[in-house]
């Protein structure tokens, strides 16, 4: 998990502008982890604060966020907090459920989608953008698009079919020493890998 992080918050500050802050949504899965872990990395050179939208975030990444700085904020100041970019680490590979996105999770991107697309704040999806589903592409009525999807591993079928690459944005695939492949991409799918980013053991 420490080493996805370190290429998201990588991958983040490369995108990072001057004074830019940066919201972290964090949800209860592996991918909520993979966000707190970025964000105690990001603390370092950004204003990071954390929305969870869940009451079972990854204890040790969330503990090493807020010793790094990044502030703990409820839903009402994160949509005062005009963030540069968003780390949407609220579900993944979970996404399987009808519909994916509910309760707390739900209702902070129903919140927070409006202004976000006013302002035009960069969403950064870790592994797949909340609420679409991961093996057929489609997607809620509810769902948070990406500028940037940054997935570990392989890239899962849903990027590349139905509504993925519309809502994926661009993607990076980084891969993290596991038996990795460049899975579910068909030339019928509209998913582009834009970088590669491999990460040693």
């Amino acid at each position: 998990m420490r080493r996805a992080a370190s290429a998201l918050a990588r991958i983040v500050g490369e995108r990072l502008g001057d004074g830019e802050r940066i919201l972290v949504i964090a949800g209860s899965g592996d991918n909520g982890g993979d966000a707190l872990f970025a964000a105690a990395l990001l603390a370092e050179r950004a204003e990071v604060s954390v929305l969870r939208v869940s009451d079972r975030v990854h204890p040790e990444a969330f503990s090493a966020a807020e010793s790094a700085g990044a502030r703990v904020v409820d839903l009402a100041e994160a949509r005062a907090s005009a963030p540069g970019i968003v780390i949407d680490g609220i579900i993944g590979l979970g996404a399987s459920a009808d519909p994916a996105l509910r309760g707390r999770a739900r209702a902070a991107v129903e919140a927070l989608l409006p202004r976000l697309r006013d302002e035009g704040t960069r969403v950064i999806a870790v592994d797949l953008p909340s609420g679409l589903h991961p093996d057929t592409g489609a997607a809620d009525d509810v769902v948070l698009p990406a500028a940037l999807t940054v997935t570990f591993g392989a890239v899962k079928h849903g990027l590349a079919a139905a509504r993925g690459p519309e809502l994926a944005g661009e993607i990076v695939l980084v891969r993290i020493g596991l038996d990795d492949q460049l899975a579910g991409v068909r030339p019928e799918g509209q998913a582009t890998v834009s970088a590669v980013i491999e990460v040693g053991g």
